[in-house]
C-alpha cells in the first residue's frame, strides 16, 4: 500500500495538472472565436479576401532568452571561476559555450555582452561584484571580496 502523503501529493499534482489543462482548452476556445472574428471583420471591407491564404507566424523565443535570474547566477559562476578579473566579453563568450550556443555569431556575442553588462552593473549596486577600467573601452569584473 502507498503512503497517504504520497498519494495525496500526486492526486494535489493531477488536480492542478487537470485545471492547466482546462485553462488551455478555454484560452484555445476564445483564441478561435476571436480569430473567426477578425476574419469576419476582414471579409466586411474585402468579401473577396482569401483569408485561408494567410500563413500563420511562428512565435519562435530567441534563442538567447534566459529564465529569470539565470543571466545573472551564470555570470556569478564564471567569475567565481575565474583565476583573474575578466571582460564583460570575456564573460559573455563563456557565457555562450556553457549555454551552447554560436560563439562566432558577433551579433549574439553583442548583444549578450550587453545583457551581461547589465546583470554585473545591478550586482555590483548590491555589492556582489567590482569593477575597475580595464583596457581601452573594457571593465574589468571580479567578485567583491
Amino acid at each position: 500500500m502507498a503512503d497517504p502523503h504520497v498519494i495525496t501529493a500526486l492526486v494535489k499534482k493531477r488536480a492542478l495538472l487537470a485545471g492547466d489543462i482546462e485553462n488551455a482548452h478555454e484560452r484555445l476556445r476564445q483564441m478561435v472565436q476571436d480569430l473567426e472574428n477578425l476574419d469576419n471583420t476582414l471579409r466586411l471591407f474585402d468579401p473577396d479576401y482569401q483569408v485561408e491564404a494567410i500563413k500563420p507566424k511562428a512565435f519562435r523565443p530567441p534563442k538567447d532568452w534566459s529564465n529569470r535570474g539565470e543571466m545573472t547566477r551564470i555570470c556569478l559562476s564564471i567569475l567565481r571561476q575565474a583565476a583573474e578579473p575578466l571582460t564583460t566579453r570575456d564573460i559573455a563568450l563563456q557565457l555562450l559555450i556553457e549555454r551552447a550556443l554560436d560563439k562566432n555569431d558577433q551579433r549574439l556575442l553583442r548583444l549578450m555582452t550587453k545583457r551581461v553588462g547589465v546583470a554585473l552593473r545591478g550586482q555590483r549596486t548590491n555589492g556582489v561584484v567590482r569593477s575597475e577600467q580595464g583596457p581601452g573601452q573594457y571593465v574589468l569584473w571580479e567578485i567583491a571580496p
